[in-house]
């Protein structure tokens, strides 16, 4: 990420994106995205593969997890207790918990609606390491590396990271504030991280995500869409327009749709 896209994502902007029955998904920005001018490597065209956001609304009798084939089972729709267990106190069970203490209260009454998705690596296009994990828990040694001079004293936050084997780590609850989307403003309404959810993925703009992310990206917009009113996912670059520029031309919209669109009949009910 260029310094100026660090410096603007504590400003705590939010955005957008869209869940299985919702609206489009689009993806947002951290520090570790591309020095390069809208998020693009130097020769790779810039095509964008989705210009809207991707809808979210889970229809009925699809369930928020899915077994490794990457098609969720057959469900009659998802019980109250299933998604009590999917969820405790905003916190996910499909994440390895990582506390973060750069989040804060949403507004009171203010319900979660959108899914920011977000690309960041650190150092950018350097993947594997614990770099953006200690970033967002306040932790990163900025004399370790070049780049990370320009990230000291820092404050940011994602709710989720997803790496590039499909790991998901989770650094603040849903029922927080993360501060990962900075100045931003989707369908009339300014600061999306009032009643957004942001979801960094382990990558760099203009570079192609791995099949495993967005196989647990589509699980995990499946289990936000259960659990919160949320209508769509869009990117960093959609609520922050000309600031931000990830997750960029690298991220396939199209596949995500597709995931998400996946299904099979509801299982008919056992009798006898």
């Amino acid at each position: 990420m260029r310094p100026a896209s660090v410096a603007n994502k504590a400003e705590r902007g939010s955005k957008a994106g869209h869940l299985p029955g919702g609206s489009p998904v689009r993806a947002g920005h951290l520090p570790g995205r591309s020095p390069v001018r809208a998020g693009h490597s130097p020769g790779q065209p810039q095509v964008r593969a989705a210009p809207s956001p991707v809808p979210l609304r889970v229809p009925h009798g699809v369930s928020p997890s899915l077994p490794d084939d990457g098609v969720e089972e057959p469900v009659r729709g998802p019980s109250s207790a299933a998604r009590r267990r999917a969820w405790r106190e905003g916190w996910w069970s499909g994440a390895e918990a990582r506390p973060s203490p750069n989040f804060d209260e949403r507004p009171a009454g203010e319900a979660v609606t959108l899914v920011v998705l977000h690309s960041i690596s650190l150092p950018p296009g350097e993947y594997g390491g614990d770099a953006v994990e200690q970033l967002f828990t306040n932790r990163l040694d900025c004399d370790a590396h070049p780049y990370y001079a320009q990230l000291r004293g820092l404050r940011v936050s994602a709710h989720f990271f997803v790496r590039r084997d499909g790991r998901v780590l989770q650094f603040v609850s849903c029922d927080r504030r993360a501060w990962h989307a900075g100045r931003s403003h989707w369908r009339g309404r300014d600061d999306c991280n009032h009643y957004s959810i942001g979801i960094e993925l382990e990558g760099l703009e203009g570079h192609a995500f791995d099949d495993e992310q967005y196989r647990v990206l589509a699980r995990l917009l499946r289990a936000l869409a259960l659990r919160w009113p949320i209508a769509e996912a869009v990117g960093h670059e959609d609520v922050a327009p000309g600031r931000k520029a990830d997750p960029g031309p690298g991220f396939d919209w199209p596949r995500l749709r597709r995931l998400l669109r996946r299904r099979r009949p509801s299982l008919p009910r056992a009798t006898g």
